[in-house]
């Protein structure tokens, strides 16, 4: 005799595993520190690379007029300026990436205690059906 109630139960759990599930899975084999920790680092890292790019796209084009004017400029105000941006650029992404995967961290687990508890639901009719 077929259950409608379990068999419904089973079909969003196995549509969950199939979707959802496995990033989810994937996010919550880390602790929660570890997994920020590495998604900041990776955001730094990414950070650094795309603020050396702009730097040398920013100086490139303005080439002719940083080669007449580098005699007169203060060259290490130049490269404080340059320095306090860069590191205003990757704090705000480590910030930025903190919070979002914080964020995502804790949907996550929360999507899987959830799940976990429609495993045991389905697992207690099934032991409901056996004693029967």
């Amino acid at each position: 005799m077929l259950n409608e109630e379990r068999i419904i139960l089973m079909t969003r759990l196995a549509a969950y595993e199939a979707g959802e599930g496995k990033k989810n899975e994937a996010i919550g084999r880390y602790f929660r520190s570890d997994y920020i920790g590495v998604q900041v680092v990776k955001s730094v890292i990414s950070a650094s690379i795309a603020f050396v790019v702009l730097f040398a796209l920013y100086i490139l084009y303005d080439l002719e007029k940083l080669m007449t004017e580098i005699y007169k400029m203060d060259l290490f105000e130049f490269a404080k300026n340059i320095l306090l941006f860069y590191a205003v650029t990757v704090v705000g992404f480590a910030v930025l990436t903190y919070v979002v995967y914080a964020y995502r961290y804790s949907k996550a687990k929360r999507s899987l205690k959830n799940y976990y508890n429609n495993l045991r639901k389905l697992a207690s009719m099934y032991d409901k059906n056996n004693n029967y």
